[in-house]
């Protein structure tokens, strides 16, 4: 018994739910109650003579200190709140309530864990956070983003991807995936994890009290690894779109373990998959609709919309910059036969042909559409000489001379009609452009050949 504290006090205090603590002048525990022990781990007689200021979690000792000396000073103070580290690793939330006895050179405080009201106020901001992400970000990408880093404020998180898959037979792909590391570093293994993850349809733990379930594959992948993982399913009400996994950066030390993510961790975020999951798929939906709304359903390349405002903001940076932009106009030479002669699935697939065909003509930064039936576009930006919209052009009649399988054995040949307009030369807007080209395109029309072989 600590001669400052009567028997009789001691006894009082060991029925609080919550720990009373005296912490010297020179910030030693010198009497602790029976409740320290469910709060911080440590027996009674471990805590005393330990320094307080040691069992504070680092990132907020400095704030500790600062409270303790304005206790000191004789400023009490009822809802202090820090973090200690318990003496199992693990993170506790402690409200006090303190105040400084003069007369017997202590400081007395009243220790609450409010570790569970904290995680509920953690979980509650998330949730909030994830709703609002869903309609605040402007893509996919971005919410991706945004996703990380809600979790990483609920959960220590070194290595956080998000790993999806059309359909419940498709490979899964990583559609965010960031790591101090490197994404390399842990790809495999984090794909490994969320394959069994989905094949459980529950969540998955890698660490050293659940190696021995883990099956062969994942086991030899892990083993080199000594991190700790975790991996949850990504559920909507109408199907399983992926997973979340992380690593916590926590290492397994000679077989034993260290703190990593525990049971409550991983109820945390399997709670918030939920709504992360819905928020994904809300996203994906948008997505799909926004492409939809700009890009053409058959060949998937830019709609007529979508190319004036690609051609407008080509002329606005020519403009600027005193630079060049070529316009080419392509319409398929009497494409009507393909549908009249072989129907209009064998003229879809000829379509599908032709888009692929010029795209692989031209460059990533330059802009194929679909404006009309048969009518195909090409933007072609900081074209140095007017000669390389002629290559180009030149390029385009040679990949569509190649034969197209159009289905039921039948292979088509086709060609097309070219025009050329370009920027300043022919026209100082898009209205002048598309007239000029159209005009050049069909005045070679006459000399086309015939567009099925």
């Amino acid at each position: 018994m600590n001669p400052l504290v009567s028997a009789p006090v001691a006894s009082f205090t060991d029925l609080l739910l919550d720990a009373v603590c005296m912490v010297d002048v020179n910030g030693r525990f010198v009497f602790v109650s029976a409740a320290c022990e469910r709060i911080f781990g440590y027996r009674q007689d471990e805590m005393v003579g330990m320094a307080m200021i040691d069992l504070v979690a680092p990132a907020d000792r400095e704030r500790t200190l600062a409270a303790a000396r304005s206790i000191m000073d004789g400023q009490p103070n009822s809802r202090f709140e820090n973090r200690y580290v318990r003496k199992d690793g693990s993170i506790v939330h402690i409200m006090w309530s303190a105040r400084w006895s003069e007369a017997d050179q202590l400081r007395i405080a009243v220790a609450r864990d409010i570790t569970a009201s904290k995680r509920a106020e953690a979980m509650q901001a998330a949730l909030y956070a994830i709703s609002e992400a869903a309609h605040a970000t402007e893509d996919l990408p971005a919410l991706y983003q945004r996703m990380h880093q809600i979790v990483g404020g609920l959960l220590p998180v070194q290595s956080f991807a998000v790993v999806l898959r059309d359909a419940p037979d498709d490979v899964l792909y990583f559609a965010y995936h960031a790591n101090a590391s490197g994404p390399e570093s842990d790809a495999r293994l984090a794909v490994l994890l969320c394959e069994e993850a989905l094949r459980r349809n529950m969540p998955l733990r890698v660490a050293p009290d659940t190696m021995s379930t883990l099956p062969p594959a994942l086991l030899v992948a892990a083993a080199p690894e000594q991190a700790c993982w975790m991996s949850v399913p990504l559920c909507t009400p109408q199907a399983t779109i992926g997973a979340l996994v992380l690593r916590d950066g926590a290492m397994f030390e000679g077989g034993a373990a260290c703190q990593g993510y525990t049971d409550q961790d991983q109820e945390l975020l399997l709670f918030v998959s939920t709504q992360i999951a819905t928020a994904i798929q809300r996203k994906q939906l948008e997505s799909r609709l926004h492409f939809m709304a700009q890009h053409d359903d058959l060949t998937r390349l830019p709609n007529r919309s979508l190319f004036h405002d690609r051609l407008a903001t080509a002329i606005a940076r020519a403009q600027r910059q005193q630079g060049r932009v070529a316009l080419l106009f392509i319409d398929l030479n009497k494409f009507k036969l393909v549908n009249d002669h072989y129907g209009h699935s064998a003229g879809d697939r000829l379509l599908q042909a032709v888009a692929r065909s010029i795209s692989s003509c031209v460059r990533e930064a330059d802009t194929v559409a679909r404006v009309g039936g048969d009518e195909f576009v090409v933007v072609l930006e900081h074209v140095a000489r007017p000669e390389f919209a002629a290559l180009v052009k030149e390029k385009i009649h040679q990949a569509l001379a190649a034969p197209v399988d159009v289905g039921d054995g039948r292979t088509l040949h086709t060609s097309a009609s070219i025009g050329i307009a370009h920027y300043p030369d022919h026209g100082a807007d898009m209205t002048q452009l598309l007239r000029y080209a159209d005009q050049a395109m069909y005045a070679t029309k006459h000399q086309a050949p015939d567009a099925v072989a």
